[in-house]
């Protein structure tokens, strides 16, 4: 062994840190093979084939592969990535207005069945008047058979 190798296990410390700097170098790697995986099936981009023959290359001759794969399509990662998350958060956003626009008629339900409890709860409303002004609320009628919606109770 050389002096260096001595000198770095004869002081626990800087072999501690000599072992972190190697498990922290192979954590690296292999976040950095698991992104360029993901980013060979996310490229629509390429063919079937191409995503095989990359993905057999890199799998093959990891190391080779990986660098080769970074210094071709390396540039284009990125872009790819963020027109993901994009296309992510507008479909986050999307689903949030559609379920909100679905949501509206039952939030005023709702709104007004609490109306309605606090009104009984006062007792300006008996227990029979409640029923049938909740009756009308759930089921989204008045009384003549048209839609609406009590705002401050019957």
């Amino acid at each position: 062994m050389s002096a260096q190798t001595y000198l770095a296990y004869d002081f626990p410390l800087l072999s501690a840190f000599w072992t972190m700097f190697w498990v922290f170098l192979w954590i690296m790697w292999f976040v950095l093979l698991f992104r360029i995986v993901v980013d060979i099936f996310r490229d629509d981009s390429l063919s079937g084939w191409a995503k095989a023959g990359w993905l057999v290359f890199v799998c093959v001759l990891p190391f080779l592969g990986v660098f080769v794969y970074v210094i071709a399509r390396g540039k284009n990662m990125g872009h790819r990535e963020i027109a993901q998350a994009r296309a992510r958060q507008e479909a986050f956003e999307s689903y949030i207005r559609d379920t909100a626009k679905s949501g509206e008629g039952r939030a005023g339900s709702v709104d007004d069945l609490a109306r309605l409890s606090e009104i009984r709860a006062r007792g300006d409303i008996t227990d029979e008047e409640f029923r049938r002004a909740k009756e009308l609320v759930l089921t989204g009628t008045g009384p003549s058979g048209h839609p609406s919606t009590p705002t401050s109770g019957p």
